[in-house]
């Protein structure tokens, strides 16, 4: 017999287990890059409404949580779904995200819900379509440093010349405003906007720049955050952030109408990776992949990461459901 209900300290001893089962299976199943947060940290965010899980009990003990946030975005972020016995995962997943999305439907009339479905996840993707949800395939790809294939494709990366009034140079805190324009033309009509309705305003994209360049969603690498110059004014940008003091992400990168199709923001990001690499090979700096996200259909855009040595790793649905009108 099942229950259901909002983790609340009553159930803090009793929930500690199915969390540390999660823990150990967040890389091997879910394909998280770092470490979840241990249980005292998980505790401390949810005691500061940072995130909020939902449990499942079967006979009073826990069987299966869903973890959502809306502390980071304007979209309510369902984290992750995990149940301990994979032969129920479906029918406990259908209980879990039902009572989520009661829970949630006052907020889901002004916010959307995204829910990248990483590793085994995406077995959940049946259930989640009757309850509405649409997808857009996101493919994850990296250049790792002990890889003598990226190494040797980034060498041989094809680059066109700077064309005459074009620089390449690293980021200011000058180039703000400019970054906030070319971002949002970026990204307005572009599938994030569908994960992350900030991409639509000036006002939005301003708290996501901001929370870039201020390390809230990562450490913000300036010196390796390239800027592309048109005589003098910034027209495309490609931002870094390090994770974890190892792994370098990619959040953004954009450049205006005019000045596509150009090759410019290979050059952006061959002027990005050289500072990295600098970083690595003189100043023993332990990075040791530089990674992204791309739809699975955006073949422009996988070309450019190709042609710098990025190789796919693998691909999940991202699936989002619409404002509930």
């Amino acid at each position: 017999m099942y229950s259901i209900r909002i983790l609340t300290p009553h159930d803090y001893d009793c929930f500690e287990n199915i969390y540390e089962d999660f823990r150990e299976k967040a890389g091997t199943d879910y394909n998280f890059e770092l470490a979840p947060l241990d249980y005292d940290g998980f505790l401390d965010a949810i005691d500061k409404d940072l995130i909020k899980c939902i449990v499942l009990f079967e006979n009073q003990d826990p069987v299966a949580f869903l973890v959502y946030t809306t502390a980071i975005s304007e979209a309510i972020e369902l984290n992750i779904i995990h149940c301990l016995e994979k032969s129920k995962l479906l029918e406990q997943s259908k209980e879990l995200l039902e009572k989520f999305l009661s829970v949630t439907r006052p907020l889901r009339r002004e916010k959307i819900v995204c829910y990248p479905m990483l590793g085994e996840q995406k077995a959940l993707i049946s259930v989640i379509a009757k309850l509405g949800f649409k997808f857009v395939g996101i493919e994850v790809l990296r250049f790792k440093f002990n890889s003598n294939v990226s190494k040797e494709i980034f060498e041989r990366a094809r680059l066109v010349k700077l064309p005459q009034d074009y620089q390449v140079v690293s980021w200011k805190d000058e180039y703000f405003e400019d970054a906030i324009e070319v971002i949002q033309e970026s990204f307005n009509d572009s599938s994030d906007a569908l994960f992350d309705p900030r991409f639509k305003t000036e006002e939005g994209v301003r708290d996501i720049i901001t929370k870039v360049v201020k390390d809230v969603y990562a450490e913000f690498m300036p010196n390796s955050t390239s800027v592309l110059l048109y005589k003098g004014k910034a027209v495309g940008f490609a931002f870094m952030n390090l994770t974890g003091g190892s792994i370098v992400n990619i959040p953004l990168v954009g450049i205006k109408e005019g000045h596509q199709g150009k090759g410019l923001s290979t050059l952006m990001l061959k002027h990005s990776m050289d500072f990295i690499m600098k970083a690595v090979n003189l100043y023993n700096m332990p990075i040791v992949e530089i990674n992204t996200t791309t739809e699975t259909n955006n073949l422009q855009a996988l070309r450019l990461y190709k042609n710098l040595g990025f190789l796919e790793d693998y691909n999940y649905p991202q699936s989002y459901l619409p404002i509930e009108n």
